[in-house]
């Protein structure tokens, strides 16, 4: 997803002129046969509708964007809630004519209003500034941005006014695919469901709009007719890429989509020098940032705003989400990690677990099947099998052994563990927190530890060996003689 700004586009002395954004963001997707609104599914790790919001917002400021939404609004409300735009509650969801005039009073006090759709997440910032501007240049009402996709089934058809048999960029009319006849069946230019207005025309015809239609909504393609007949310049634009209009309507067409942003971002990222083995079996998130010369091996998923540092390598099928990552870290196989930290140097895995909170210091191990929850291991540190520490301070250079497990919870608090510098945890250590290991410190194996250990001091917390010999030989014989 493309980075928002809190500025708009730079714009040249023609297009300085009051423009609000309207996103239409009010429908069910009944086709995608799905409870949750269709502009909150995802491709690329973001809603629909926050691609949108995104590209949107490098072009006018969030305060000038107006989501219109409807069904199940709150929760696209609370979704797009930290992005600063605002929102147009459509109680009824009568077609994208309505839309707008539900969002009368919100857009009127604009000189124009660009009209977006919440499920066309592809459209860039590029192109919504090119439509601006062309609006402008042509004083026109409306102005329809069109597209010729490779297969243009479905769409209404754009056809534009000619001049000695030239086209120009005044639009005759639309017309809906099963309206088409005879040669008008070959039209490849479609109309997108993207338009610039001027807002005075626009609010001073739109209540002409009728129901007289099969789905009985106002519709706002509409508005090319009704503008056209009262004298006003109907215009259409080209975008420069059809893929940017393509909208979501199936669950295939996500899938699609989500693929086709994924394959753009692996693209950029090796061509900034990333290696990625075997990209399309990769998911990487739009929000990922990878340094130079960071191997990312085959089946690994790099999700939200992970950061990762140069020449890092990310071995197969590891899932990061949300980490930041230093240089020359080595993630071995299937590591599992979520909002840590990772400084240079440090070596993953194979099958560690990271949970919220992890940070681990510089040229630290965190070696297979161990698992930290808010721990901060230090530098040069190791924890390499088997083990767990949760809600644990870890100085520079102490050795974790084997099985060792900090008891943080007493079953109504998380309390703390701090193991200082250069201690030694021997294999099979049951640290009952709240504890401290002192400096230097030694604990023996398969102690139980409920006390401070000063610094360096050795404790050992156990049971006595006992050796009874011949007892083994002497039970056989007793169970063989009951027999």
């Amino acid at each position: 997803m493309r980075k928002p700004t809190s500025k708009p586009a730079k714009t040249s002395t023609l297009t300085r002129q009051r423009f609000a954004i309207a996103i239409l963001a009010a429908g069910k997707g009944t086709r995608l046969k799905s409870q949750r609104p269709k502009v909150l599914h995802e491709i690329a790790g973001h809603p629909l509708l926050a691609h949108v919001v995104a590209a949107a917002s490098q072009v006018v400021a969030p305060g000038n964007i107006f989501a219109i939404i409807g069904h199940e609004a709150e929760r696209v409300r609370h979704a797009l809630a930290a992005s600063g735009i605002n929102f147009v509650l459509q109680r009824e969801q009568r077609g994208t004519g309505h839309a707008l005039m539900e969002a009368r009073s919100a857009l009127e006090g604009f000189e124009h209003v660009l009209v977006l759709s919440g499920d066309v997440p592809l459209i860039q910032p590029e192109t919504i500034a090119l439509l601006r501007d062309f609006h402008i240049a042509h004083a026109a009402a409306m102005t329809i941005l069109t597209a010729e996709p490779p297969d243009p089934t479905g769409y209404g058809r754009m056809f534009r006014k000619k001049v000695k048999g030239k086209e120009t960029d005044e639009v005759e009319r639309i017309v809906e695919q099963k309206a088409l006849r005879g040669k008008e069946s070959g039209q490849r230019e479609v109309n997108s469901g993207i338009y610039a207005f001027a807002t005075k025309p626009l609010y001073s015809h739109i209540s002409g709009l009728t129901t007289d239609n099969a789905h009985h909504e106002y519709y706002l393609t509409d508005m090319a007719t009704l503008l056209g007949k009262a004298g006003r310049k109907v215009v259409a634009l080209r975008a420069p890429d059809s893929s940017e209009v393509l909208g979501v309507n199936t669950r295939l067409e996500l899938a699609e989509l989500d693929a086709s942003l994924r394959d753009k971002k692996a693209r950029e990222l090796m061509l900034s020098g990333v290696t990625i083995f075997r990209p399309n079996t990769c998911d990487i998130d739009a929000d990922v940032e990878i340094g130079t010369d960071t191997v990312i091996e085959p089946f690994v998923q790099l999700i939200g705003r992970t950061k990762i540092g140069s020449n890092c390598r990310i071995r197969s099928y590891s899932v990061i989400t949300n980490c930041q990552l230093g240089d020359d870290v080595l993630v071995r196989p299937g590591c599992i990690m979520e909002d840590s930290v990772i400084h240079n140097g440090a070596q993953l895995g194979p099958y560690s677990h990271l949970r919220p909170g992890s940070e681990i210091g510089e040229g630290a191990h965190v070696g297979n099947f161990v698992e930290t929850k808010k721990t901060r291991l230090g530098k040069g540190s190791k924890a390499n099998h088997l083990t767990y520490l949760g809600d644990a301070e870890i100085g520079e250079g102490v050795n974790i052994g084997a099985g060792t497990i900090t008891c943080n919870y007493d079953g109504v608090n998380k309390n703390q563990t701090t193991i200082e510098d250069e201690a030694f945890i021997g294999s099979d250590a049951t640290l009952v927190a709240p504890v401290r290991i002192g400096r230097g410190a030694y604990v023996g194996a398969a102690s139980c530890i409920t006390e401070d250990v000063p610094a360096d001091a050795l404790a050992i917390a156990r049971g006595r060996q006992v050796v009874k010999e011949g007892w083994a030989a002497e039970r056989r014989a007793r169970i063989k003689k009951t027999k």
